[in-house]
């Protein structure tokens, strides 16, 4: 179960203007030339080493204005960073207001609809969506859907410290390999053809309490490291980025997911 206490809220940030499309897939990781209008996709922002800075849903609404939804993180943090990195694009990057997470109506996977009234938003998972806006009632219902499908957020200890490949991003399809250079291309590339990565994202079932990003234990060995952006308590899944073939003292892995 999740508590109802565990509700999010959304961290927005906007990118708009004629070089909208081109400065974001010079920066993120997913291929942007794939989304339609209208449409999401998984993303992320990613430092030198291929670790993930900001992990994202990012949405084209148009040719000229693209809506980023934070997967945990500041917006404001990531539009001010971003901006060092303009230069001569004709873009405007807009940090929001965060707005309550609740949990919406059937949409198709990967479809975004905005509401021009409210500002509100529909992100698509198929048989539900996540609704974004100020009117919306917060709820955890969501989030426990996205557990079990390994929807990973990832909380504040653990940005930058994880490679996309460990956060199953090529399962979401936020990692592209065969578009131009962007921010840690190369590390994606390098551990896609070569493989080595022996950390992975894992559905877990919490046998004690634990703290938000708490770090895995076998014994006195590394295991790797929890996802909840909240605290959890026994019989709560969480998802985790874990090493592979190990069960970490104190959970039970119910699955592992490949990159």
């Amino acid at each position: 179960m999740t508590h109802a206490s565990s509700i999010l809220s959304a961290q927005l940030l906007e990118i708009r203007g004629a070089d909208a499309i081109g400065f974001a897939q010079s920066q993120f990781s997913s291929n942007l030339l794939t989304l339609e209008d209208g449409q999401w996709q998984a993303s992320a922002w990613l430092d030198p080493q291929g670790r993930v800075r900001w992990l994202l849903q990012l949405a084209r609404i148009d040719a000229q204005h693209l809506v980023i939804l934070l997967r945990g993180g500041d917006a404001a943090s990531l539009a001010q960073a971003l901006r060092l990195y303009v230069f001569r694009s004709k873009v405007q990057i807009t940090a929001r207001t965060a707005l309550p997470i609740g949990s919406g109506p059937a949409l198709a996977e990967h479809a975004v609809r905005l509401d021009p009234r409210t500002g509100g938003q529909h992100w698509g998972f198929g048989d539900y969506s996540m609704a974004v806006g100020p009117e919306v009632a917060g709820d955890p219902a969501w989030l426990q859907r996205q557990i079990q499908a390994g929807w990973p957020w990832l909380p504040e200890a653990a940005q930058g410290v994880h490679v996309g490949p460990a956060l199953s991003l090529h399962r979401l399809g936020g990692l592209a390999i065969d578009k131009g250079c962007y921010p840690g291309q190369e590390i994606v590339a390098r551990l896609h053809y070569r493989g080595g990565l022996k950390r992975h994202l894992a559905l877990l079932e919490a046998q004690q309490a634990a703290a938000p990003a708490e770090s895995l234990q076998l014994d006195e060995t590394p295991a790797g490291q929890l996802l909840n952006p909240f605290a959890v308590t026994r019989g709560e899944s969480v998802l985790a980025v874990l090493n592979d073939q190990i069960e970490p003292t104190g959970f039970l892995v119910r699955q592992r997911w490949a990159p």
